[in-house]
């Protein structure tokens, strides 16, 4: 059983990975901690309350920073998922509210109470993960493993030609965890770019699952017509129920272990690439088996009829 927080920006493959978290038997979710990125952190914290609600799931969520380390902060990407992240669904209030603590609070005392066990899975920016190494000397040898979403090896970018958004949104932090020595795997857009939900799958999902299915499906109009408007007419990718996937079943995804640092200004701000420096490598994932990938997220997420 693998014990398990998401930092999250919800946001509709947010959504999608939350789902699947909530519906695999192989996955304690322990919480959700919210950070900038698709929406502002305000509206990711409602929405990841939102999205545990919904599933039933009774896990505690720990509001994040608001803005990246040193850059000013982004405006978020209402193009891509909607100005309340979850296409054209509207705002609601949910019913609990956020923890006291910070998400870097959170995140460093269940890494001390799961001390070996805990795996944090970051599907947004990485500004939360680098404040609880700076805040916590212990926390990267108290996780497990840090399982990204983020990242390009050999793929190019998806915001600019070199680099991915949520390592684009806060280069700096990203800098400081893949620096810290931290057991990391980068389920980067390598992987992910190869795994594609159809309109068709999210049909099917409607029709297994009605209710998050059906969450998911009047979630996707909007994003598929997104993919839609920059020529990808197949699809979406599955970016973020890939990361939680690699965080049970690593078997499914392979790469080579390689030292990353981030490029942190110029043009080439957020790229990921091979570093010369002696810090701790990470398992760079590049390949993935991605139709079991892909089957074992319809499969959860159907089986929450």
């Amino acid at each position: 059983m693998v014990k398990l927080i998401i930092d999250t920006d919800p946001g509709i493959d947010d959504a999608m990975a939350i789902f699947y978290a909530a519906a695999a038997p192989d996955i304690e979710l322990l919480g959700l901690t919210s950070i900038f990125g698709n929406v502002t952190t305000d509206i990711a914290t409602r929405n990841a309350l939102r999205l545990l609600e919904a599933a039933g799931v009774d896990a505690p969520v720990a509001a994040g920073a608001q803005v990246p380390l040193q850059l000013p902060p982004f405006k978020p990407s209402a193009h891509v998922h909607g100005a309340e992240g979850f296409g054209d669904i509207p705002a609601a209030t949910p019913l609990r509210t956020a923890l006291d603590e910070t998400a870097a609070e959170f995140l460093c005392r269940m890494a001390r109470e799961h001390k070996g066990e805990l795996v944090v899975c970051p599907i947004g920016p990485l500004t939360n993960i680098a404040h609880a190494i700076q805040a916590d000397p212990e926390f990267v040898k108290n996780v497990a493993r840090i399982v990204l979403m983020g990242g390009s090896y050999q793929e190019g970018g998806n915001i600019t030609d070199y680099a991915e958004a949520n390592i684009y949104h806060d280069p700096h932090a990203a800098e400081v965890v893949f620096g810290s020595g931290a057991q990391i795997e980068m389920v980067g857009l390598d992987v992910t770019h190869q795994i594609l939900c159809t309109p068709e799958d999210f049909t099917a999902l409607a029709a297994a699952a009605p209710k998050l299915g059906g969450m998911l499906q009047d979630m996707s109009h909007f994003y598929l017509k997104f993919y839609a408007s920059v020529g990808k007419l197949d699809g979406c990718s599955l970016h973020d129920p890939a990361a939680v996937i690699a965080c049970s079943h690593p078997e499914l995804f392979d790469g080579p272990e390689v030292a990353i640092t981030v490029t942190c200004t110029g043009n080439t701000q957020g790229e990921t690439v091979a570093a010369d420096d002696e810090r701790g490598t990470t398992k760079v994932y590049t390949s993935v088996e991605a139709s079991k990938v892909k089957q074992m997220f319809l499969d959860r997420i159907c089986s929450l009829s």
